[in-house]
């Protein structure tokens, strides 16, 4: 497919006062989600930027939210290290306080543009990065025909395409090529992955693993962490982390099916904290008493969930407990990602549905530390085996440090992999004089 044809394949339109393109059967709403927005930085969103541009080579990373944010955390330092300037772009309010945590004032940050041909080209214009960077599987088809159009090299790392996506681009193998193809190169997190992205028409992939297995532990406040864990005091605890709609319900089954032999703590920590009115009203109903992160309630022995409705705090939860059931597995699609309680100590549970997380789920399994359950009694007699039998608990935890340690390598592969398109910026960085380079 020409280009021209391309780019009317992919015009938008109105729909519902929304603009949307006619993508692969689905919808692409261009409109921020709602609750997620930054309002007084809202202008960014069309591409009007909040911030001066630096003097010297720059690289634009996007990342969707905060997962994708700390994944790219460590590859932006190594960019920011050979003196290229970056702006992070991210498109959710908890994504820029990750990246302010993170970061600070080592990058530029502004919330992404909106995928429309005004939007993209304002920012374009105005920020002329050098080349583009994109976390996972962010497919963005205004941005890319432009950034294609302007001969700006653009990159996914750590790529990975789910089933549903993949066989939705496969649909239309034509548009998918006439996007695909404007990629300079695809790093990819695993060779399905990888295999994937070919067959949709990108040239140039290679395999990485996955970043986050390079990345730091997520953070803690130690000061917290003691606090709640004087309050455990000798109780049990297990957690059921990412979680979806149907499973903070089994969570609150499981806890009364097990509290009589146990007296465990359960710790609920929801994908979504918006939802945490509506699960701590149902758990009521189960007759369980709640304590709530954000209400600072003090985990009292009587307690018998304890609420975790608050963003970016993973690594407080999982360090509060050593076995974690990872969420969006039991009743939803797709599994969330297993590496931040296997990096922290925690014998994983899991449901069966995980295939955007396959191969780091096998790999887990293989050694040991990641167990599938098929339903809500099979997960509490999980739960219940995990709490009282302390070796097979230690061998999961330590297969699990294993099986990280064995996957690490993907920055340094991903590294390899951009030095073509960032070994030139850096030399043009260190050419420039002190005062300019710094900006």
């Amino acid at each position: 497919m020409s280009s021209a044809r391309a780019r009317l394949a992919l015009g938008a339109y109105r729909f519902g006062g929304i603009a949307v393109y006619p993508l692969v059967g689905t919808y692409l709403t261009v409109r921020a989600a709602k609750g997620k927005e930054d309002r007084s930085r809202r202008l960014e969103r069309f591409g009007y930027a909040s911030a001066n541009r630096p003097q010297g080579p720059l690289v634009w990373f996007h990342a969707a939210s905060v997962g994708e944010t700390s994944a790219v955390v460590p590859l932006i330092r190594e960019i920011r290290r050979r003196d290229i300037h970056v702006i992070l772009t991210t498109g959710t309010i908890t994504s820029a306080k990750v990246t302010q945590e993170r970061l600070g004032d080592e990058v530029i940050h502004q919330y992404v543009p909106l995928d429309l041909k005004p939007s993209v080209s304002r920012f374009l214009d105005y920020w002329q990065p050098d080349c583009t960077i994109i976390a996972e599987s962010e497919i963005w088809p205004m941005t890319i025909m432009e950034l294609g159009r302007r001969r700006i090299p653009q990159i996914l790392v750590n790529a990975r395409l789910s089933d549903r996506s993949f066989a939705r681009w496969s649909q239309h193998p034509s548009l998918s090529e006439a996007l695909f193809e404007n990629l300079a190169l695809v790093v990819a997190q695993s060779d399905l992955d990888a295999e994937r992205y070919r067959d949709l028409g990108a040239r140039q992939v290679l395999k990485s693993g996955n970043l986050k297995v390079d990345t730091d532990a997520p953070p803690y406040d130690a000061p917290t962490l003691a606090r709640y864990m004087k309050q455990i005091g000798g109780r049990k605890t297990w957690a059921a982390v990412s979680t979806f709609e149907g499973e903070e319900n089994a969570a609150g089954i499981v806890h009364k099916t097990l509290k009589e032999h146990n007296g465990q703590l359960t710790i609920i920590v929801p994908r979504h904290p918006e939802r945490c009115d509506a699960i701590e009203a149902m758990l009521v109903e189960q007759g369980l008493k709640v304590a709530r992160r954000t209400r600072n309630d003090v985990l009292s022995p009587d307690v018998d969930v304890f609420l975790g409705d608050t963003i970016g705090e993973m690594g407080l939860y999982l360090r509060m407990t050593e076995v974690a059931f990872m969420g969006k597995s039991l009743y939803n699609e797709g599994g969330q990602n297993p590496l931040e309680p296997a990096m922290l100590g925690c014998a994983i549970l899991t449901g069966g549905h995980v295939q955007n997380f396959r191969d780091s789920y096998q790999l887990l399994a293989r050694r040991g530390s990641a167990r599938m359950v098929r339903d809500t009694e099979m997960l509490a007699r999980g739960v219940h085996y995990l709490l009282t039998n302390d070796p097979a608990r230690r061998s999961m935890i330590d297969a699990g440090y294993a099986a990280v340690h064995e996957m690490r390598g993907a920055l340094a592969a991903t590294i390899k992999g951009l030095e073509p398109y960032i070994n030139p910026l850096t030399v043009k960085a260190r050419l420039l004089p002190k005062t300019m380079a710094q900006g």
